[in-house]
């Protein structure tokens, strides 16, 4: 469970975007150039990663073989057209994104389960065919309320303790006190082994992903002189929400602790739709201001991953490959 929520809230890399559009030859006779947007998230053991149209979860077996799965699945946002308008399309990127990051991690957790418990064999036993969806729904709710508790109540109520000359200055002590913790949270998990090891596969995603969009042969040997940095990294993402957070609920002023909580909490879709166009151009953009302005999120990529070995960049390398457009 703590892998997940780990992953859910601190690498949302389905959101990204590709900023430079990479050029992939379909068609080699007609000359044909069509660009491919690719994300993912590190899962247990391995990586996801996301295009336009498939999903494929590629993960490192306890017997060292690869075991890679493929799915049809276009994004949310894609699907229906009131979904795809600017800011609608970010509330409706991030709820995939938690549902699917869940799904995906469930599925590699699969492969490292111990002995199941007495409670676990009676609710499969009650539940038949939908112990998997109960579970994932499960982890999804645990998921949310744990972040709410401390990336929402805990700021609040400490920022509600301390005098300020306003309601502004108090809205933006609650954001920095969140942002600490946030770092705190990263910081000690970091030190734990397993989640280390999913930094690490973090890592390797970001080294593949640099490769495939500068146009190389997808190899270990390519992919490993890349930087563990990418710019586009969800990590970044979640940087703007919280500093958007900050000016969006100034807003709302200061009212009593239980409708600062529900407020804040109904604002996340639309402080994440907001941050999703935000990124998006930060993307797209080359100028000096979106550099300096995705630069923080960078820096705190150094927490969120590792420098990954070579037998983790082959499974980042064997998920990517299986969500790219066949040549004709």
């Amino acid at each position: 469970m703590l892998i997940e929520i780990v992953k859910i809230f601190v690498d949302m890399d389905k959101l990204r975007t590709v900023p430079k559009e990479v050029e992939v030859k379909l068609n080699r006779d007609e000359n044909k150039l069509r660009t491919v947007p690719i994300g993912g998230q590190a899962v247990l053991e391995g990586v996801m990663m996301r295009g336009p149209k498939k999903i494929a979860v590629a993960v490192r077996k306890a017997n060292g073989e690869i075991e890679v799965k493929v799915e049809d699945n276009v994004p949310l946002y894609k699907r229906h057209k009131l979904l795809s308008l600017p800011i609608i399309r970010g509330m409706a990127a991030f709820v995939d994104s938690l549902v699917v990051g869940v799904r995906m991690l469930s599925y590699s957790a699969e492969f490292f389960e111990e002995e199941e418990s007495n409670l676990e064999r009676f609710m499969k036993d009650k539940l038949k065919g939908r112990y998997k969806d109960f579970e994932m729904g499960l982890s999804l709710v645990i998921s949310i309320v744990f972040a709410a508790l401390l990336f929402f109540v805990l700021p609040t109520f400490a920022a509600g303790l301390i005098k300020s000359p306003g309601r502004v200055y108090t809205n933006i002590l609650e954001g920095i006190i969140r942002l600490l913790v946030f770092l705190a949270y990263i910081g000690l998990i970091s030190k734990l082994k397993d989640i280390q090891r999913v930094f690490q596969y973090h890592g390797a995603e970001h080294k593949s992903i640099y490769c495939y969009e500068n146009g190389l042969e997808l190899t270990v040997e390519n992919a490993r002189k890349f930087t563990r940095l990418h710019p586009r990294c969800g990590t970044n993402f979640l940087l703007i929400v919280m500093i958007i957070s900050i000016f969006i609920f100034s807003f709302f002023g200061w009212p009593n602790f239980l409708i600062r909580i529900l407020s804040r909490i109904i604002l996340i879709p639309i402080v994440a739709g907001i941050s999703y166009e935000l990124i998006k151009w930060l993307g797209k953009s080359e100028s000096k201001l979106s550099k300096i302005l995705a630069y923080p999120g960078l820096m705190l990529q150094n927490l969120t991953t590792r420098e990954p070995d070579d037998s983790q960049i082959e499974v980042a390398i064997e998920a990517i490959k299986r969500i790219l457009p066949t040549e004709n």
